[in-house]
């Protein structure tokens, strides 16, 4: 009869630790990336718009109650893209003096122009930096690793210039010129 109680109590003052410490999963939180209403109608400026990194970008920002129009005089923003750029850096050899460990850099600018077409937020570069092991043995192995790694890096890159995208329109809506 007690072990049921034991559980739940359990289970509950876990539940309390987490909240309190701030703990949420990835993606979840509320504030942080809500852009204000009068920054909701965007318009994307891309040299390849059908681009894995564009489609994140749009995907996360629609996600975020952004409106993407088709003609860019009808939008309040626009979010000016440029490519992702990656980059493969060699950090250490083994005994065989084979690679040991890459450094894999994503990186890509981004701008906002208002409806004039004048800059808002200039060009600003965002990047993510992961590791990697490599093992010569495995090759189609660490071929499937890095492409889920390059995912995984253009999720984070979509993610920071919403983040950054967001925290200037709210710094701009508060402290108007």
């Amino acid at each position: 009869m007690h072990r049921p109680l034991a559980h739940y109590s359990l289970l509950l003052l876990t539940i309390g630790l987490l909240s309190a410490c701030g703990f949420q999963l990835r993606g979840t939180g509320v504030g942080g990336t809500a852009l204000p209403e009068s920054w909701k109608n965007m318009y994307l400026v891309s040299g390849n718009p059908n681009s894995e990194f564009s489609r994140d970008v749009t995907n996360l920002f629609t996600a975020n109650d952004v409106t993407w129009t088709d003609v860019r005089d009808d939008a309040a923003f626009s979010l000016v893209l440029g490519g992702e750029q990656f980059e493969q850096r060699n950090l250490s050899l083994n005994s065989e003096a084979r690679v040991a460990e890459f450094e894999l850099t994503m990186s890509a600018e981004f701008s906002v122009l208002d409806a004039k077409k004048s800059e808002v937020m200039p060009p600003t570069t965002v990047s993510v930096v992961k590791r990697m092991q490599s093992d010569p043995r495995n090759v189609v192995g660490k071929t499937g690793e890095m492409q889920m790694l390059k995912v995984e890096m253009r999720s984070e890159l979509a993610q920071q210039i919403l983040q950054r995208v967001s925290f200037y329109a709210a710094v701009t809506q508060a402290n108007p010129q």
